[in-house]
């Protein structure tokens, strides 16, 4: 089968102006300034792009596919992500993690889940490990996982400066980093460590000693919710100024901001016209882990679900409101975490790469179709297909 979107506007990321991509069986066959379709050439499907933008298809590095959750009791256990949730936020590429509870949900399950996904129709990886040092691994070791298990591409999320996390040494924090290193460079992946970040006051520490004290590139670490407040947001800019990489969250309460806490859209403004270099920042939603929920007197009054949808409603935000263009924005969900995690057929617009795209309204910027793998699978801004369950 053969699909041709035509007269598009592409941005892959960058700003290839208005062509016509043609799809052949889940890959993409080439970018041209236009292509001629004879008359009696039946096997061929046209979407007309008049009107709207091409981006690649949104990876989402940081979700709980198995659900997150439970920090208040069993009862506070968030439920698994479905297919249809991810695909009808532009996401054709996710990356499963574990985080607090590391003993009812565990890397078995995670990585079945992972493979499930992929059966109903988009491309999903993980991370080995949760919250805790030492590493809970499915093989022996951080290095096993990274070369036998094909789904895991890291480590994490390891929890720092957090009163949940397991409070390892700062060895044992570069003890594993270096594992996780050694294990991508045996494997050919990335190896990086997704660190989740708390509210705690030695912020980026560990980090910054990593930089000055050992011989591993900043780049193999990758830390998240660093949103979360102010000084953890501009302790993050030096950090990424000196070559490191920084993921903002882009799930937050939507009717309340916590002191300090800056929305992502925003913080990648703020960053961008700091001088930071753009292809060194990422967002991921944190989706399906437990969000606080506050009044607009501040007050917790209960608890709700981070959403997959925030993903790219914050990169819209940036460019709409914040005036970041959109060429710089979507990095931050397609090119830049395909380069972090060394996924070389993802997040961008070239001939050879997976057919996975978001089509969106030029004047709105809404999503209006997703395809994964060559496949229509969203269209109108609805999914075509559900998960097996749903």
């Amino acid at each position: 089968m053969i699909t041709v979107i035509k007269n598009i506007h592409v941005y892959a990321p960058e700003d290839l102006g208005i062509k016509d991509v043609v799809i052949t069986s889940n890959k993409i066959e080439g970018i041209y300034d236009n292509v001629e379709i004879p008359n009696n050439f039946i096997a061929i499907e046209i979407i007309d792009g008049k009107g709207k933008l091409l981006y690649p298809g949104f990876i989402d590095n940081h979700v709980h596919i198995l659900g997150g959750g439970g920090e208040g009791g069993f009862k506070t256990r968030t439920p698994e992500m479905q297919l249809s949730t991810l695909i009808e936020a532009g996401v054709t590429t996710v990356v499963g993690c574990i985080g607090t509870d590391g003993v009812c949900r565990n890397m078995r399950s995670l990585i079945a889940k992972a493979k499930g996904l992929e059966e109903e129709g988009i491309t999903t990886y993980c991370y080995t490990g949760s919250y805790e040092i030492p590493v809970k691994t499915i093989t022996d070791s951080i290095k096993g996982d990274m070369m036998m298990v094909d789904k895991v591409i890291g480590v994490g999320e390891i929890a720092l400066s957090d009163h949940r996390s397991s409070q390892a040494t700062y060895q044992d924090f570069v003890n594993t980093v270096a594992s996780a290193r050694v294990g991508g460079l045996l494997s050919g992946k990335a190896g990086i460590v997704n660190v989740h970040l708390g509210n705690g006051a030695r912020k980026l520490e560990y980090l910054s000693k990593l930089i000055d004290e050992t011989e591993i590139p900043p780049t193999q670490v990758l830390p998240t919710h660093i949103n979360r407040s102010d000084k953890l947001f501009y302790e993050g800019e030096a950090y990424a100024k000196r070559g490191g990489f920084i993921d903002l969250t882009t799930s937050s309460d939507p009717n309340f901001l916590e002191p300090g806490e800056i929305r992502a859209g925003e913080g990648l403004a703020i960053l961008w016209k700091n001088g930071v270099d753009i292809e060194h920042i990422t967002f991921s939603s944190d989706a399906n882990g437990s969000m606080p929920r506050f009044d607009e007197q501040g007050h917790l009054i209960g608890l709700g679900i981070c959403s997959v949808a925030s993903l790219y409603r914050e990169v819209k935000a940036s460019i709409k409101n914040h005036n970041v263009p959109i060429e710089e924005a979507i990095k931050v969900i397609t090119s830049n975490v395909a380069n972090i995690l060394k996924l070389d057929n993802k997040g961008r617009i070239t001939e050879g790469r997976d057919a996975d795209f978001v089509i969106v309204d030029e004047e709105s910027l809404d999503i209006d179709m997703v395809i994964a793998k060559g496949k229509i699978v969203v269209q109108k801004g609805e999914a075509v297909i559900k998960g097996t369950f749903e």
